[in-house]
Protein backbone atom coordinates (compact mmCIF):
# COMPACT_ATOMS: atom_id res chain seq x y z
CA UNK A 1 0.00 0.00 0.00
CA UNK A 2 3.06 2.12 0.11
CA UNK A 3 2.56 3.34 3.93
CA UNK A 4 4.25 -0.15 5.47
CA UNK A 5 6.34 0.94 8.26
CA UNK A 6 4.35 3.46 9.40
CA UNK A 7 3.83 3.69 13.43
CA UNK A 8 -0.34 3.20 14.35
CA UNK A 9 -0.85 6.23 16.47
CA UNK A 10 -4.32 5.41 17.24
CA UNK A 11 -6.11 8.04 16.23
CA UNK A 12 -10.15 6.75 16.01
CA UNK A 13 -11.55 8.23 12.67
CA UNK A 14 -14.85 7.70 10.74
CA UNK A 15 -15.55 8.34 7.36
CA UNK A 16 -19.28 8.86 6.90
CA UNK A 17 -20.06 8.14 3.01
CA UNK A 18 -18.42 5.07 1.03
CA UNK A 19 -18.33 5.88 -1.94
CA UNK A 20 -14.90 5.56 -4.52
CA UNK A 21 -13.39 8.32 -2.64
CA UNK A 22 -14.45 7.75 0.85
CA UNK A 23 -13.62 4.40 0.77
CA UNK A 24 -10.18 5.45 -0.57
CA UNK A 25 -9.47 7.70 2.29
CA UNK A 26 -10.94 5.24 4.54
CA UNK A 27 -8.10 2.49 3.62
CA UNK A 28 -5.17 5.26 3.15
CA UNK A 29 -5.84 6.29 6.89
CA UNK A 30 -6.21 2.59 8.32
CA UNK A 31 -2.71 2.07 7.54
CA UNK A 32 -2.09 4.05 10.67
CA UNK A 33 -5.33 4.85 12.72
CA UNK A 34 -8.24 2.59 13.18
CA UNK A 35 -10.89 3.67 10.88
CA UNK A 36 -14.90 3.30 10.87
CA UNK A 37 -16.46 3.41 7.52
CA UNK A 38 -19.88 3.84 7.18
CA UNK A 39 -22.21 3.53 4.51
CA UNK A 40 -25.75 3.78 4.43
CA UNK A 41 -26.65 0.54 2.31
CA UNK A 42 -26.22 -1.60 5.50
CA UNK A 43 -26.13 -4.97 3.11
CA UNK A 44 -23.55 -3.10 1.10
CA UNK A 45 -21.39 -2.50 3.93
CA UNK A 46 -22.06 -6.02 5.37
CA UNK A 47 -20.47 -7.63 2.09
CA UNK A 48 -17.59 -5.38 2.45
CA UNK A 49 -16.93 -6.15 6.02
CA UNK A 50 -17.58 -9.34 5.39
CA UNK A 51 -15.26 -9.51 1.92
CA UNK A 52 -12.82 -6.94 3.76
CA UNK A 53 -13.28 -4.76 0.18
CA UNK A 54 -15.71 -2.38 -0.89
CA UNK A 55 -16.59 -4.38 -4.49
CA UNK A 56 -19.21 -1.76 -5.64
CA UNK A 57 -16.62 1.31 -5.85
CA UNK A 58 -13.18 -0.08 -5.42
CA UNK A 59 -12.79 -3.70 -6.35
CA UNK A 60 -9.44 -5.61 -5.55
CA UNK A 61 -8.22 -2.82 -3.38
CA UNK A 62 -8.25 -5.12 0.51
CA UNK A 63 -9.16 -2.85 3.32
CA UNK A 64 -6.47 -3.29 5.57
CA UNK A 65 -6.92 -4.50 9.27
CA UNK A 66 -7.42 -1.48 10.91
CA UNK A 67 -10.65 -0.58 9.18
CA UNK A 68 -13.92 -1.46 9.52
CA UNK A 69 -17.01 -0.99 7.51
CA UNK A 70 -19.90 -0.08 9.35
CA UNK A 71 -23.89 0.72 8.93
CA UNK A 72 -24.89 1.94 12.66
CA UNK A 73 -24.24 6.04 12.35
CA UNK A 74 -24.23 6.89 16.16
CA UNK A 75 -21.61 4.70 16.55
CA UNK A 76 -20.14 6.06 13.79
CA UNK A 77 -20.33 9.85 14.47
CA UNK A 78 -19.49 9.02 18.44
CA UNK A 79 -16.27 7.19 17.26
CA UNK A 80 -14.59 10.04 15.11
CA UNK A 81 -16.30 12.94 17.40
CA UNK A 82 -13.25 12.18 19.66
CA UNK A 83 -10.64 11.90 16.92
CA UNK A 84 -11.23 12.86 13.10
CA UNK A 85 -14.67 13.24 11.69
CA UNK A 86 -14.86 13.07 7.59
CA UNK A 87 -17.69 13.75 5.89
CA UNK A 88 -17.41 11.58 1.91
CA UNK A 89 -20.81 12.00 0.58
CA UNK A 90 -21.63 13.89 -2.66
CA UNK A 91 -21.66 17.60 -2.17
CA UNK A 92 -26.03 17.55 -2.59
CA UNK A 93 -25.94 14.84 0.54
CA UNK A 94 -23.39 17.21 2.50
CA UNK A 95 -26.92 19.41 4.01
CA UNK A 96 -28.53 16.05 4.72
CA UNK A 97 -25.81 14.57 6.70
CA UNK A 98 -25.23 18.10 8.50
CA UNK A 99 -28.60 18.36 9.58
CA UNK A 100 -28.34 14.49 11.39
CA UNK A 101 -25.23 15.64 12.83
CA UNK A 102 -26.97 18.44 14.75
CA UNK A 103 -27.78 16.12 17.87
CA UNK A 104 -24.46 14.73 17.74
CA UNK A 105 -22.14 17.57 18.98
CA UNK A 106 -19.43 16.68 16.76
CA UNK A 107 -17.09 19.73 17.16
CA UNK A 108 -15.42 19.36 14.28
CA UNK A 109 -16.11 17.93 10.27
CA UNK A 110 -13.93 17.98 7.44
CA UNK A 111 -15.49 17.06 3.95
CA UNK A 112 -14.47 15.72 0.92
CA UNK A 113 -17.20 16.86 -1.16
CA UNK A 114 -16.39 19.21 -4.52
CA UNK A 115 -19.10 20.74 -6.11
CA UNK A 116 -21.84 23.85 -5.38
CA UNK A 117 -25.52 22.92 -3.78
CA UNK A 118 -28.08 23.55 -6.09
CA UNK A 119 -30.52 26.54 -6.02
CA UNK A 120 -28.35 29.11 -3.52
CA UNK A 121 -25.29 27.55 -5.39
CA UNK A 122 -23.31 27.50 -1.92
CA UNK A 123 -20.34 26.15 -1.23
CA UNK A 124 -19.83 23.37 1.15
CA UNK A 125 -18.28 25.53 4.01
CA UNK A 126 -21.52 27.76 3.38
CA UNK A 127 -23.76 24.63 4.00
CA UNK A 128 -22.21 23.52 6.73
CA UNK A 129 -22.21 26.90 8.69
CA UNK A 130 -26.04 27.33 8.00
CA UNK A 131 -27.26 23.54 9.71
CA UNK A 132 -24.35 23.24 12.16
CA UNK A 133 -23.43 27.36 13.07
CA UNK A 134 -21.13 29.63 11.99
CA UNK A 135 -18.73 29.21 14.79
CA UNK A 136 -18.42 25.41 13.79
CA UNK A 137 -15.32 23.98 13.57
CA UNK A 138 -14.67 22.29 9.74
CA UNK A 139 -12.61 22.04 6.58
CA UNK A 140 -12.24 21.10 3.49
CA UNK A 141 -9.72 18.16 2.00
CA UNK A 142 -9.01 19.09 -1.32
CA UNK A 143 -6.58 18.09 -4.08
CA UNK A 144 -5.56 16.60 -7.27
CA UNK A 145 -6.79 13.15 -6.36
CA UNK A 146 -8.03 9.82 -8.34
CA UNK A 147 -9.42 7.40 -5.48
CA UNK A 148 -8.16 4.06 -7.21
CA UNK A 149 -4.31 5.48 -6.80
CA UNK A 150 -4.88 6.94 -3.47
CA UNK A 151 -6.03 3.77 -2.35
CA UNK A 152 -3.18 1.93 -3.53
CA UNK A 153 -0.73 4.09 -1.23
CA UNK A 154 0.88 5.91 -4.64
CA UNK A 155 2.08 9.32 -3.61
CA UNK A 156 -0.81 12.00 -3.62
CA UNK A 157 -0.56 15.83 -2.12
CA UNK A 158 -3.67 17.58 -0.39
CA UNK A 159 -4.93 20.33 1.34
CA UNK A 160 -6.52 20.93 4.14
CA UNK A 161 -8.27 24.41 4.25
CA UNK A 162 -10.08 25.46 7.11
CA UNK A 163 -10.04 29.08 9.46
CA UNK A 164 -9.24 26.55 12.66
CA UNK A 165 -5.34 26.29 12.93
CA UNK A 166 -5.85 23.57 15.44
CA UNK A 167 -8.23 21.46 13.19
CA UNK A 168 -5.22 21.89 10.33
CA UNK A 169 -2.77 20.91 12.34
CA UNK A 170 -4.81 17.88 13.66
CA UNK A 171 -5.54 16.83 10.16
CA UNK A 172 -1.90 16.94 8.97
CA UNK A 173 -0.87 15.10 11.90
CA UNK A 174 -3.59 12.35 10.98
CA UNK A 175 -2.96 12.05 7.02
CA UNK A 176 0.17 13.55 6.10
CA UNK A 177 3.40 10.90 6.18
CA UNK A 178 4.31 7.84 3.86
CA UNK A 179 3.22 8.52 0.52
CA UNK A 180 0.80 11.34 1.45
CA UNK A 181 1.63 14.84 1.82
CA UNK A 182 -0.89 17.31 3.54
CA UNK A 183 -0.48 21.29 3.03
CA UNK A 184 -2.32 23.60 4.74
CA UNK A 185 -4.76 26.88 3.68
CA UNK A 186 -7.01 29.31 5.37
CA UNK A 187 -8.88 29.99 1.80
CA UNK A 188 -11.31 27.62 2.43
CA UNK A 189 -13.41 29.70 -0.76
CA UNK A 190 -10.70 29.71 -2.94
CA UNK A 191 -9.94 26.01 -2.19
CA UNK A 192 -13.91 24.93 -2.70
CA UNK A 193 -14.07 26.73 -5.65
CA UNK A 194 -11.62 25.24 -7.62
CA UNK A 195 -12.35 22.21 -6.56
CA UNK A 196 -15.97 22.15 -8.03
CA UNK A 197 -15.23 24.31 -11.21
CA UNK A 198 -12.33 22.26 -12.41
CA UNK A 199 -15.03 19.06 -12.73
CA UNK A 200 -17.00 21.58 -15.48
CA UNK A 201 -13.35 22.24 -17.44
CA UNK A 202 -13.01 18.57 -17.41
CA UNK A 203 -15.97 17.74 -19.31
CA UNK A 204 -14.98 20.73 -21.86
CA UNK A 205 -11.60 19.05 -22.17
CA UNK A 206 -13.51 15.66 -22.80
CA UNK A 207 -15.35 16.86 -25.36
CA UNK A 208 -12.24 18.67 -27.03
CA UNK A 209 -10.59 14.75 -26.88
CA UNK A 210 -13.63 13.34 -28.13
CA UNK A 211 -13.86 15.38 -31.32
CA UNK A 212 -9.88 14.78 -31.84
CA UNK A 213 -9.24 18.28 -31.57
CA UNK A 214 -5.79 17.50 -30.37
CA UNK A 215 -3.72 18.31 -27.79
CA UNK A 216 -3.34 22.18 -28.44
CA UNK A 217 -6.67 22.09 -28.25
CA UNK A 218 -7.00 20.55 -24.58
CA UNK A 219 -4.17 23.20 -23.19
CA UNK A 220 -5.60 26.26 -24.66
CA UNK A 221 -9.01 24.96 -22.91
CA UNK A 222 -7.02 24.10 -19.52
CA UNK A 223 -5.37 27.47 -19.38
CA UNK A 224 -8.87 29.36 -20.21
CA UNK A 225 -10.22 27.17 -17.80
CA UNK A 226 -8.31 28.63 -15.33
CA UNK A 227 -8.96 32.23 -15.99
CA UNK A 228 -12.80 31.28 -15.53
CA UNK A 229 -12.24 29.73 -12.16
CA UNK A 230 -9.69 32.26 -10.81
CA UNK A 231 -12.52 35.26 -11.67
CA UNK A 232 -15.33 33.10 -9.79
CA UNK A 233 -13.05 32.60 -6.91
CA UNK A 234 -11.92 36.00 -6.22
CA UNK A 235 -15.32 37.40 -6.81
CA UNK A 236 -16.44 35.20 -4.11
CA UNK A 237 -13.38 36.15 -1.81
CA UNK A 238 -10.84 33.50 -2.50
CA UNK A 239 -6.96 34.21 -2.83
CA UNK A 240 -5.54 34.95 -6.37
CA UNK A 241 -2.62 32.62 -5.36
CA UNK A 242 -4.83 29.63 -4.30
CA UNK A 243 -5.65 29.30 -7.50
CA UNK A 244 -1.87 28.50 -8.49
CA UNK A 245 -1.78 25.33 -6.13
CA UNK A 246 -3.01 22.13 -5.13
CA UNK A 247 -6.57 22.66 -5.27
CA UNK A 248 -6.08 25.11 -8.36
CA UNK A 249 -4.00 24.20 -11.09
CA UNK A 250 -2.85 20.98 -9.97
CA UNK A 251 -6.45 19.18 -9.18
CA UNK A 252 -7.53 21.03 -12.82
CA UNK A 253 -4.74 19.09 -14.87
CA UNK A 254 -5.21 16.04 -13.06
CA UNK A 255 -9.07 15.92 -13.75
CA UNK A 256 -8.94 17.25 -17.40
CA UNK A 257 -6.01 15.09 -18.46
CA UNK A 258 -6.36 11.69 -16.84
CA UNK A 259 -8.19 8.33 -17.58
CA UNK A 260 -9.69 8.24 -14.38
CA UNK A 261 -12.00 11.37 -14.52
CA UNK A 262 -15.58 10.88 -14.17
CA UNK A 263 -15.91 14.03 -15.80
CA UNK A 264 -13.81 13.97 -18.50
CA UNK A 265 -15.61 10.62 -19.62
CA UNK A 266 -18.61 12.76 -19.26
CA UNK A 267 -17.32 14.62 -21.89
CA UNK A 268 -16.21 12.12 -24.35
CA UNK A 269 -19.43 10.77 -24.12
CA UNK A 270 -20.98 14.06 -24.92
CA UNK A 271 -18.40 14.29 -28.05
CA UNK A 272 -19.55 10.96 -28.94
CA UNK A 273 -23.47 11.90 -29.26
CA UNK A 274 -24.59 10.20 -26.68
CA UNK A 275 -27.60 11.20 -24.12
CA UNK A 276 -26.32 12.24 -20.95
CA UNK A 277 -28.71 9.97 -18.76
CA UNK A 278 -26.75 6.64 -20.44
CA UNK A 279 -23.47 8.66 -19.72
CA UNK A 280 -24.08 8.76 -16.15
CA UNK A 281 -25.74 5.27 -16.00
CA UNK A 282 -22.78 4.01 -17.29
CA UNK A 283 -20.44 5.45 -14.99
CA UNK A 284 -22.05 4.37 -11.67
CA UNK A 285 -20.35 7.06 -10.03
CA UNK A 286 -21.70 10.82 -9.28
CA UNK A 287 -19.70 13.00 -12.11
CA UNK A 288 -19.93 16.69 -9.53
CA UNK A 289 -19.42 18.26 -12.87
CA UNK A 290 -22.52 18.01 -14.25
CA UNK A 291 -24.99 19.87 -11.75
CA UNK A 292 -22.13 21.77 -11.03
CA UNK A 293 -22.46 23.33 -14.31
CA UNK A 294 -25.89 24.46 -13.58
CA UNK A 295 -25.38 26.11 -10.09
CA UNK A 296 -22.14 27.70 -11.47
CA UNK A 297 -23.81 29.20 -14.59
CA UNK A 298 -26.58 30.69 -12.89
CA UNK A 299 -24.13 32.20 -10.30
CA UNK A 300 -21.72 33.46 -12.97
CA UNK A 301 -25.04 35.40 -14.70
CA UNK A 302 -25.91 36.61 -11.17
CA UNK A 303 -23.15 37.89 -10.39
CA UNK A 304 -21.86 38.82 -14.05
CA UNK A 305 -18.36 37.27 -14.23
CA UNK A 306 -17.68 36.49 -17.75
CA UNK A 307 -17.67 32.35 -18.15
CA UNK A 308 -17.78 31.51 -21.49
CA UNK A 309 -16.72 27.09 -21.14
CA UNK A 310 -18.98 27.32 -18.25
CA UNK A 311 -21.73 28.29 -20.27
CA UNK A 312 -20.86 26.07 -23.17
CA UNK A 313 -21.00 23.10 -21.38
CA UNK A 314 -24.02 23.62 -19.56
CA UNK A 315 -25.42 24.43 -23.26
CA UNK A 316 -24.35 21.01 -24.25
CA UNK A 317 -25.78 19.15 -20.83
CA UNK A 318 -28.82 21.27 -20.37
CA UNK A 319 -29.79 22.99 -23.61
CA UNK A 320 -29.41 20.25 -26.39
CA UNK A 321 -26.40 22.27 -27.70
CA UNK A 322 -24.08 20.40 -30.34
CA UNK A 323 -20.99 19.56 -28.83
CA UNK A 324 -18.96 20.47 -31.97
CA UNK A 325 -20.79 23.30 -32.54
CA UNK A 326 -20.08 24.52 -28.69
CA UNK A 327 -16.21 24.35 -29.58
CA UNK A 328 -16.72 26.39 -32.60
CA UNK A 329 -18.71 29.13 -30.92
CA UNK A 330 -15.93 29.52 -28.65
CA UNK A 331 -13.77 30.04 -30.94
CA UNK A 332 -15.49 32.50 -32.96
CA UNK A 333 -15.27 34.67 -29.53
CA UNK A 334 -13.72 37.95 -30.45
CA UNK A 335 -10.24 38.38 -28.97
CA UNK A 336 -9.49 39.90 -25.98
CA UNK A 337 -6.54 40.38 -23.62
CA UNK A 338 -5.27 37.10 -21.83
CA UNK A 339 -5.31 39.11 -18.51
CA UNK A 340 -8.59 40.64 -18.51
Amino acid sequence: MGQTGLKVTGVPVAVLGAGAWGTAVAIALAQRHPVKLWGRNSEAMQRAQSARENHDYLPGLPFPELLEAVHDFDAAVEYGKHGLLIAACPVAGLRPLAQKLQNYQPGHLVWLCKGFEGGASMLPHQIVAEELGRDFIGGALYGPSFAQEFARGLPCALTIASHDPALREKVVRIAHGGSVRVYTSDDVTGVEVGGAVKNIMAIATGIADGLGLGMNARAALITRGLAEISRLGVALGGHAETFMGLTGVGDLILTCTGDLSRNRKVGLGLAAGKPLQQIVDELGHVAEGVPCARSVRALAARMQIDMPITNAVAGVLFDGDNAREMVARLLARDPRDENA
